[in-house]
């Protein structure tokens, strides 16, 4: 069984294409910006049969498109990746591609299995700062760039996406530090600049905790145009959005 947040069905903002996008429950991130602070707990979600999920996402399907398809989400789908596994084979069997998007703080056997089965990996890279990644997230960010670099060294095709936060994740110093990191991995297809936004903001209300960012104000548009900037002078071969 499958831990389950909840479904958007015909997603066109998590992976390529048209994708019915699975929220799994439960995150080992404690983001301060983070939109969907009711995924974090691991005794929330539906317990839902993998045989589910596989019948929605085939209903879907005339939808996908050759690019389209499902992508596991969060939370972080890492967590529940000895049962995702199967479900994945599924899926597989029914010529449906997965995407992964996860935080890359884990990476077991079975994690390697199931992200060896993704087309893609949308990695989120918090903070380069190792300082500043513990300040935003409550966790240190070694595991994540570990598994960046087993990912390139499977050669599994990954987007890196970086949520812009003022006064948080902006710096330019530790922008240029990620490129130069990054600089000469060849499987990097693409990265995302993620405005920051308070969308969720009602759920730490609804949930009775507290949102420690209440005066971050949202990216302009010179902010992110200058993040922009910045990966695409590192990287000019890849799509910078």
């Amino acid at each position: 069984m499958i831990r389950v947040h909840s479904y958007e069905s015909l997603g066109t903002y998590d992976g390529p294409g048209i994708r019915l996008v699975v929220f799994l429950q439960g995150c080992n991130f404690k983001c301060l910006y983070c939109a969907n602070p009711d995924t974090i707990s691991c005794e929330g979600g539906v317990l839902t049969d993998p045989e589910e999920i596989v019948r929605k996402a085939v209903s879907e399907k005339p939808f996908f498109g050759k690019k389209g398809g499902v992508t596991f989400s969060g939370g972080e789908p890492a967590m529940q990746a000895k049962a995702l596994i199967p479900l994945s084979i599924r899926l597989k069997e029914e010529g449906i591609n997965i995407c992964i998007d996860t935080n890359g703080s884990v990476l077991n056997s079975d994690v390697k299995t199931l992200f060896s089965m993704a087309e893609l990996i949308l990695l989120d890279i918090k903070e380069f700062d190792p300082g500043r990644h513990l300040r935003l997230t409550k966790r240190d960010n070694q595991q994540t760039l570990r598994t960046a670099e087993w990912l390139e060294e499977q050669c599994i095709p990954v987007w890196l996406r970086y949520v812009l936060v003022p006064g948080y994740s902006d710096s330019e110093d530790d922008i240029i530090a990620m490129c130069e990191h990054f600089k000469s991995y060849k499987m990097i297809r693409r990265i995302e600049i993620l405005p920051y936004h308070t969308l969720g903001v009602h759920k730490y209300e609804s949930l009775g905790i507290p949102y420690f960012l209440h005066d971050v104000r949202q990216n302009t548009d010179e902010q992110l145009e200058q993040a922009k900037k910045l990966f695409s002078r590192y990287f000019p071969a890849v799509y910078v959005n």
